[in-house]
């Protein structure tokens, strides 16, 4: 493992085949590490130190640390690591960008170009950014479409007929949610929402849902965006929420077939009929 700063020469021409991981937290990172080098790829990781486990130390040949705010460092490193394609691969909280951390000129002069600070106009500066420097931003699931399921029930127990209600009235809903690009999830009992999530993620909209839900039997539903952007902010579920989903008394979840990464698909699947929990993929809408 290396861990070098960016070279005072010029910078050298890109490589079209050289693969860089833009690292947040989870799993992710991790997975589009080893499926590319099943592939014989051997990419370099930029692991953003706010978010990234340290276990990318290990695991990763080439590993930069990087803060948020160091955006400008990172366009050096990639240019000193000749990188042509880039991946980005686990979650950034959004709340992140309003913490402490001291955001660099670039990161500044992004932010203060942006009339809105949602997550596809702050990712999507970011990508526009790689692209004006001839670096490609790969589909974020291009080597892992195995984890994005197909239509129809993945868990031995399909939605009964109020969970399917709710899962039709919560898609509605997230749809709208998704659309103006606050959240993906919401989640619902008895044909009401509990909760919706904003900038907490799914877990902690799934845990407030608890807190006021007074004990009743919930419905998580996550969608995928209107024309979702796959290089980026693709939706996500692992074992994790199924086990906070346990917790909250919420037994029934519902994704988009095609559009959701399903992470350690077959534990995720078996904790699930552990836990009475129905999880169910459908086609997303035309919208």
């Amino acid at each position: 493992m290396t861990d070098s700063s960016p070279s005072a020469s010029a910078p050298t021409a890109t490589d079209p085949k050289r693969l860089a991981i833009v690292a947040g937290n989870g799993r992710f990172p991790f997975l589009v590490l080893e499926a590319a080098r099943e592939q014989g790829l051997d990419p370099v990781v930029f692991a953003i130190s706010e978010e990234a486990s340290p276990e990318l130390a290990r695991a990763a040949s080439t590993i930069h640390w990087l803060s948020l705010g160091e955006v400008a460092r990172l366009f050096a490193l990639l240019s000193a690591e000749r990188v042509g394609r880039v991946a980005l691969a686990g979650q950034v909280k959004h709340v992140q960008l309003y913490s402490s951390i001291p955001p660099d000129h670039v990161v500044q002069g992004a932010l203060e170009g942006l009339e809105r600070k949602n997550t596809d106009a702050l990712i999507g500066a970011f990508v526009q950014m790689l692209e004006a420097r001839g670096i490609e931003v790969v589909d974020s699931t291009l080597f892992l479409k195995p984890l994005l399921p197909a239509a129809g029930t993945l868990t031995r127990r399909g939605l009964n007929p109020q969970e399917a209600a709710d899962v039709e009235y919560g898609r509605e809903i997230a749809r709208q949610l998704a659309g103006l690009d606050i959240g993906q999830t919401v989640v619902v009992a008895g044909r009401a929402c509990v909760a919706v999530e904003a900038m907490e993620g799914t877990d902690a909209t799934i845990e407030r849902a608890a807190s006021l839900g007074n004990g009743r039997r919930l419905v998580v539903v996550k969608v995928s965006k209107p024309r979702q952007d796959m290089r980026f902010d693709v939706p996500v579920v692992g074992p994790a929420t199924i086990g906070v989903m346990d917790r909250a008394n919420a037994r029934a979840l519902a994704i988009d077939a095609g559009k959701t990464l399903l992470f350690e698909r077959a534990r995720l699947m078996e904790q699930a009929d552990r836990c009475g929990i129905a999880v169910v993929a459908l086609a997303p809408e035309s919208r």
